[in-house]
């Protein structure tokens, strides 16, 4: 039963801590789409987005409403679409339906525009890579994203290879936008087939014809709840932490509930992850530093991160039976002002982050850097950030942004992206690493059958 204390602190932690729902997904399975004609399979991916979630940013705006809680985005992810274009080819024409079934329904974003190539790469998982450039130039709401290694396969190191020069030629196509269309992709290790967020949502093979998966937030939240325990051991950090994050995810659990009774879908999951923005007072980073961090990037940072991470996890799953996704908290570098003011003043570095990616939820996420970072120096911090979610069992992921004609400053890019800063990558060079191309085996606790 909800007694009147929670209500109350249910608004306090609307309106002054920035709770909010970030995002309610619906997933769509399009195996009924596929055909061996590329404008049929298309028309009938336009026709199953639209019948599906036609409704969708309808609900959101009434549950938001009825409930008083803000949802931000309103999304869709759909089945890999190198599965769903594999027998008709045309990725582009698929692309171009998903841009408008999302314009025609009114969502943020729809994600799905896939390659799953952990292993081995196929003709037509190489013919929806390549069309990466044209995709993300010419469409405004599709995301993609490509699964190059898993703790079961090891990393597909020809597709690392691949993906740097990729994303060169996806930051060159979108020049005059200070490289936007990267920000519309993510490489993933280990990549979950539930994930509601943005840019890497897909809606896996195991999974429902319609599933609502909901995406929670509230760094706010839990800053406010640390600022009573100044001064206390961890212990009573981390304990606030779980208490905190389990009234977060009974609201995100009850969003979820009530959408799948309006639409008629199946429910997913509910993703426990802190997901931060650019407004001062909504980001992990301030989590951090209120733990007694000067700034992040200091020392103790890693281990801070690691108590939030399994903190938020532990209070989570005590509040919904289908915790999953990602679940725990992103670090974002341009969404959260935190993360950018440690970068301005030299506290946080590429290294840095990339040690926190080792206990975060994703990985190197909204990182610009200089438009002229060669092809396998972006290649070689995805084979990094790949081999720590392979050997650890996690997903990891990279969403880097070469910004073209740019080698330092500041690119605006507004909304939930934010303001990135340019960072400094090594200056040594990793090419004749990338150039071996193969597989990297699979670690040995991988052999658990």
């Amino acid at each position: 039963m909800i007694n009147v204390n929670e209500i109350l602190q249910t608004i306090e932690m609307v309106k002054s801590q920035h709770l909010d729902i970030r995002t309610v997904t619906m997933g769509i399975s399009l195996f009924d789409s596929i055909s061996d004609n590329p404008k049929k399979t298309a028309q009938k991916v336009y026709d199953k987005v639209v019948s599906s979630a036609g409704k969708l940013k309808e609900t959101a705006e009434v549950l938001s409403a009825r409930y008083g809680l803000p949802i931000v985005n309103k999304r869709v992810s759909v089945t890999p679409v190198s599965l769903v274009g594999a027998s008709s080819g045309g990725y582009v024409p698929i692309a171009n339906a998903l841009d408008r079934a999302a314009k025609e329904i009114g969502i943020d974003f729809i994600g799905g525009y896939t390659a799953l190539v952990q292993k081995g790469m196929t003709e037509y998982e190489r013919a929806l890579i390549m069309s990466l450039p044209e995709v993300l130039s010419t469409t405004d709401r599709v995301c993609a994203s490509v699964n190059i290694g898993s703790t079961k396969a090891g990393i597909n190191m020809d597709a690392v290879a691949l993906m740097g020069e990729i994303i060169l030629k996806i930051s060159e196509a979108t020049r005059d936008r200070n490289s936007v269309g990267c920000t519309k992709l993510v490489v993933f290790a280990n990549a979950v087939e539930d994930n509601p967020f943005m840019a890497g949502a897909f809606n896996g093979c195991g999974e429902n014809d319609r599933v609502i998966n909901v995406g929670i937030s509230g760094p706010g939240v839990i800053k406010s709840a640390l600022e009573e325990v100044r001064g206390a051991d961890f212990s009573a950090v981390a304990e606030t932490i779980k208490k905190t994050a389990f009234k977060i995810t009974r609201a995100g659990q009850l969003i979820a509930m009530e959408a799948v009774k309006m639409l008629g879908a199946h429910f997913g999951i509910v993703d426990l992850s802190l997901a931060p923005t650019p407004k001062r007072g909504d980001s992990v980073a301030r989590i951090l530093e209120e733990m007694g961090l000067e700034v992040v990037g200091a020392h103790g940072t890693t281990a801070a991160l690691a108590l939030l991470n399994d903190a938020v996890k532990k209070g989570g799953v005590m509040a919904t039976s289908y915790a999953g996704g990602l679940s725990g908290a992103f670090i974002p570098v341009s969404e959260d002002e935190g993360m950018i003011e440690a970068v301005n003043c030299g506290a946080l570095s590429l290294e840095k982050l990339e040690a926190m990616t080792a206990v975060c939820s994703v990985g190197l996420d909204m990182i610009a850097v200089s438009g002229d970072t060669p092809a396998s120096t972006l290649a070689a911090i995805i084979a990094d950030e790949a081999a720590i979610g392979v050997v650890n069992n996690k997903t990891t992921a990279v969403r880097i942004i070469p910004v073209a004609g740019k080698t330092e400053g500041f690119v605006e890019y507004g909304g939930l992206f934010g303001t990135a800063p340019i960072m400094k990558t090594s200056p040594f060079s990793s090419a004749d690493f990338i150039k071996r191309g193969g597989r990297i085996p699979a670690p040995i606790h991988s052999n658990k059958n």
